[in-house]
């Protein structure tokens, strides 16, 4: 056993009805165990192939929010996450995390909204509204991103550009030298980077490791920087 706190989760399919769609999802038929063996795993993949929907499950399972936040969040705009959530077990390990945040890029809007609306005295908001999309990510990150932490982010690239992400990148490095655990879904070739970490792709049939040079997020940037003019001719004309 490692030292991490989620060791692996494994999926009872026996409890998945017939006629679910998760049934279809490529990537996840029949995937009855996935084990973490790196403080650092990121699921990419294109876009309907199962990440998204595996990350919210592990994070409801784990205790978090729907929508995010941190555990103590406790709200729901809409439900729309699967059953996946209720068949999935969560094997731990001997640790247990000191803080923990789930970051939905899609649902961030709400968070905020509702971190506004738990603030008091002895917990001023950060007025996360107030700031344009890309500095209010970036601030939940650097407030949130502690030592001894599990943090699931879905897409957190999603509004930060390329010089916040390196930032990002170097927030998440460090957390990870203070023993912290993260599971991120990406299409960011520079998250991507961060030396040592663990990338199961959802595409080409069952979800399995692959190097960072393997990923379609690297492949498509370097065909596009490097063949920009020859490729942009070919698409539009």
């Amino acid at each position: 056993m490692n030292n991490l706190f989620i060791q692996s989760i494994s999926i009872d399919w026996d409890r998945i009805g017939r006629s679910s769609y998760l049934r279809e999802i490529v990537a996840i038929q029949g995937l009855r165990q996935m084990v973490f063996t790196s403080p650092v795993t990121f699921f990419v993949g294109e876009n309907g192939s199962g990440k998204s929907t595996i990350l919210e499950a592990i994070a409801v399972a784990y205790g978090f929010n729907p929508e995010g936040g941190t555990k103590n969040y406790s709200f729901s705009t809409r439900d729309s996450h699967s059953e996946l959530c209720d068949v999935i077990r969560i094997s731990r390990g001997y640790r247990k995390a000191g803080w923990g945040y789930f970051l939905r890029a899609e649902s961030f809007y709400n968070v905020a909204t509702k971190e506004e609306e738990y603030a008091d005295l002895l917990h001023p908001s950060q007025r996360y509204h107030e700031r344009s999309h890309g500095e209010s990510f970036l601030a939940v990150a650097q407030r949130n991103l502690k030592p001894n932490g599990l943090y699931l982010l879905d897409e957190p690239e999603a509004a930060l550009s390329p010089q916040r992400q390196l930032t990002l990148l170097m927030e998440i490095y460090e957390c990870v030298r203070q023993e912290s655990q993260f599971i991120i879904v990406t299409h960011s070739p520079i998250l991507l980077g961060l030396p040592g970490a663990d990338i199961r792709t959802f595409d080409d049939g069952p979800v399995h490791s692959c190097e960072y040079e393997d990923t379609d997020s690297y492949q498509v940037t370097e065909m596009f920087i490097n063949n920009r003019k020859q490729l942009l001719k070919r698409l539009l004309e």
